[in-house]
């Protein structure tokens, strides 16, 4: 029987729509002799009750916005908090570091040299960094960087990272296979298979990144033989009534997008302005929160045509006993989102991982050799099954999964069908980072 691959679909449309903004956010980087890794980390000994210090990055202040990063640390920290009060890892308190690095290369790699040269984490855990510019760092110390978001291609590039998608590429140091990453067409063919779409529209920016991955999205949809709609609106003045009028005008069943959350809004807007009635406006992983009424209150059809994509299980669905106790522990939570469980998914394969060490104690390198393994991994179930394999092609074609859920006023997100039967066999095509 065929091992069941997920998808990348969902990191790509994030990482596509965080890298429209960074050129607010580069800075320089530091010196290489500013970070002169010690190996070694501390070990925990049985019997003791030695706080084990873990490092959460998080760009909380980037440009981008205050909350746009902050869903997987707020997750993460709330799996933890219940660990603590359960009694820790055999007896051993998880000691969060967080550390905010503003977005920038400068801020990240900063934040690198506190938590591991400093502060000796054992591994850092859901890493959300808007330019991961301490990523090479990490790796060179040897410390497990476990469930991070790859908002780039740091976890396709590095050993010792473990995204929380897994990865199939080689991590010698070079993106992907020779600067090539991979991604499938499974979104395009659920769409066509259960929803009968055949026309879709691709909306972007006169932006090179926003272009660049408008371009990937219109060959995947051409790649399942649909026809495709290209409309792209000025990224400083962008007139979305007018390409909400053409996209109804070719008859666009699907609407895809290559822009911010702002620009989505305003876009939906357009199309209640218009009256363009669509099956699905699809968006990713990054937008599956709670603030669905609020991004979208001026925009009721489109908002309830919302449907979103991606590789974890549904925050919304409680009749999962994992999801249900996720919801319990945030729900001090002002908002929830599908970030903020992969962040507890996160969490939660860090604490598998250190407890298979407690025995002997729970190193960096204890740690890593758990992660370092090709078994697949759900965190009870949250995620679709993870793996990390080192291939020396990329996969011409995948068997590949996807969870999928759509708005409904009054329900909020309800899943469509199973995420561990959404499953399709799917070519893979190349894309640049």
């Amino acid at each position: 029987m065929r091992r069941v691959r997920r998808h990348r679909a969902a990191e790509g449309a994030a990482a596509a729509v965080l890298l429209l903004l960074m050129g607010t956010a580069c800075g320089s980087r530091l010196p290489e002799s500013d970070f002169e890794h010690d190996t070694r980390s501390p070990a925990t000994a049985r019997g003791d009750a030695t706080p084990i210090p873990v490092g959460i990055i998080t760009s909380a202040t980037s440009p981008v916005g205050g909350t746009t990063f902050t869903g997987p640390r707020d997750g993460a920290k709330a799996y933890f908090d219940r660990l603590n009060a359960r009694g820790g890892i055999d007896g051993h308190p998880v000691e969060v570091r967080e550390c905010d690095d503003g977005g920038s290369g400068v801020g990240d790699n900063t934040c690198v040299h506190q938590l591991v040269d400093e502060d000796r984490v054992v591994a850092l855990v859901a890493t959300t960094a808007l330019e991961y510019a301490g990523a090479s760092r990490v790796s060179h110390a040897r410390v497990p960087d476990i469930g991070g978001q790859p908002i780039g291609p740091a976890y396709d590039t590095w050993p010792h990272l473990y995204g929380i998608y897994g990865s199939l590429a080689p991590r010698n140091g070079t993106p992907g296979w020779d600067g090539e990453l991979y991604g499938g067409t499974e979104v395009y063919r659920y769409f066509k298979r259960e929803k009968g779409a055949r026309t879709a529209a691709v909306v972007s920016y006169n932006q090179a990144a926003s272009a660049a991955y408008a371009r990937l999205v219109r060959r995947g949809l051409e790649a399942e033989g649909y026809k495709v709609v290209t409309e792209q609106v000025d990224f400083a003045l962008p007139n979305f009534r007018a390409a909400a009028a053409d996209l109804k005008e070719q008859g666009a069943d699907l609407v895809f997008d290559a822009i911010d959350t702002h620009g989505n809004a305003e876009l939906c807007k357009a199309m209640d302005e218009v009256g363009a009635k669509v099956i699905a406006k699809v968006t990713n992983v990054q937008n599956w929160t709670s603030t669905v009424p609020a991004d979208y209150r001026d925009s009721p059809r489109c908002r309830n045509a919302l449907w979103a994509t991606g590789s974890s299980r549904n925050y919304e669905d409680t009749g999962d006993a994992a999801v249900r106790e996720f919801r319990d522990a945030t729900k001090g939570l002002k908002t929830h989102s599908q970030w903020q469980l992969e962040g507890w998914a996160a969490a939660m394969w860090f604490t598998d991982a250190a407890r298979s060490c407690a025995g002997t104690g729970i190193t960096r390198a204890c740690v890593d050799a758990f992660m370092n393994r090709s078994e697949d991994y759900t965190a009870g179930g949250l995620l679709l099954p993870v793996s990390f394999e080192r291939l020396a092609e990329p996969p011409r074609t995948r068997r590949t999964c996807l969870s999928v859920a759509r708005w409904q006023d009054g329900k909020g997100w309800v899943s469509q069908g199973d995420m561990n039967g959404n499953c399709f066999d799917v070519p893979q095509l190349p894309y640049t980072p």
